[in-house]
């Protein structure tokens, strides 16, 4: 099978060839299509088969995010026979999707590399949430690639196109869809989404549709289903594994498991603008440069939401968002440990000072 239908160029070739020259072993290039339970599998123009990764890579690797995921284009020495091949390499990659994983150690986790475009994922049923939207607009930004937002379940909504008004006016210039996999509407307007050669990713909570909307695209039942519960609108995990599925028009799409929670890694800056440049935008009218649109006199934000042209709920989650970047990045980042330290010290001075000048005066 040709690369070039997986999303092969010359930059890829260029990069492969440098791999090439600095390596004593036959390696071939390939990309990973589909991870499961730390095996991945690769694609190369003569084969697909499974493929380890190399004890070297893995200790050449600075943190779990230079690792191959599934949508890397990679290095790959063949077995002799049918065994298993070896990763040497992982190129350069054009994005990628990361997250900070739920539980107390919150590590980073792929999700999934090369992508052109992630597909944003929400059900127009009782789960339907504008502030996960947010948050998932804020990790796409922050990949390198498109985002755009598929409203899945249009067939059960009465007002399908109010919520793509709401939802547009959370995502500025971002292709909003509401599309149905039961009765076909939309599907046509995904596939523009990911032309030939292309390469989207879909995330998204479970019950949103996700692997429906995929068995749809395929044009066959690839992935296994369940509906949400009934009380609730939340789904089961049906998809255990992450996959990049060929399309029949020749777009390229991964889908995984469902994710509700989406954690920051503390690097969102450029795309917490991106995803609230309104809120960004009234800031300029603010009276004072550093307003926290709180109590300030003069807050334009604050303004535009007693008007209601803005929802409060909206700023929370910008603040919301801002703070766990703040946090994730002092977490991150020793000199910024060390600088809230001093901080912190600063203000317990401070408090102390102020403390005994009070009992001073009295």
């Amino acid at each position: 099978m040709s690369l070039e239908t997986f999303g092969w160029g010359p930059q890829l070739a260029q990069a492969f060839s440098l791999v090439v020259e600095s390596s004593p072993l036959p390696l071939v290039p390939g990309r990973v299509v589909r991870q499961a339970r730390g095996l991945l599998t690769v694609q190369t123009a003569e084969r697909t088969l499974l493929a380890r990764t190399a004890g070297r890579l893995l200790h050449q690797s600075s943190s779990a995010e230079s690792l191959p995921t599934v949508g890397d284009w990679v290095a790959l020495q063949l077995p002799p026979g049918e065994g298993e091949g070896m990763l040497h390499a992982v190129l350069p990659r054009k994005s990628v999707l990361v997250r900070r994983e739920v539980g107390r150690d919150r590590e980073v986790q792929l999700i999934a590399a090369n992508l052109d475009v992630v597909l944003l994922v929400a059900g127009l049923d009782g789960n339907f949430n504008p502030r996960r939207i947010e948050r998932a607009l804020t990790l796409a930004w922050t990949s390198g690639a498109s985002p755009a937002v598929l409203l899945t379940k249009a067939d059960l909504h009465d007002d399908a196109d109010a919520v793509v008004e709401e939802v547009s006016a959370l995502a500025p210039g971002v292709p909003v869809l509401a599309l149905s996999s039961r009765t076909g509407e939309g599907l046509d307007a995904v596939r523009a989404l990911i032309p030939e050669h292309r390469t989207g990713a879909l995330l998204g909570s479970s019950g949103v549709g996700k692997s429906t909307l995929v068995n749809r695209l395929l044009g066959e039942t690839r992935l296994a289903t369940q509906e949400v519960r009934y009380e609730d609108d939340k789904g089961r995990h049906t998809t255990t594994h992450r996959e990049l599925f060929r399309l029949p028009h020749g777009g390229l799409l991964i889908d995984g498991p469902g994710m509700r929670e989406l954690g920051l890694l503390g690097e969102e800056e450029k795309a917490i603008e991106q995803t609230f440049a309104d809120i960004l935008e009234l800031g300029e009218g603010c009276r004072f440069r550093d307003c926290t649109h709180q109590r300030e006199p003069g807050c334009a934000v604050r303004a535009a939401i007693q008007s209601g042209a803005l929802p409060e709920e909206r700023l929370s989650s910008f603040e919301k968002l801002q703070k766990e970047k703040a946090f994730q990045a002092r977490q991150s980042s020793t000199a910024l440990q060390k600088e809230q330290r001093r901080i912190d010290r600063s203000r317990s001075m401070q408090g102390w000072e102020n403390t005994r000048a009070k009992r001073r005066r009295d």
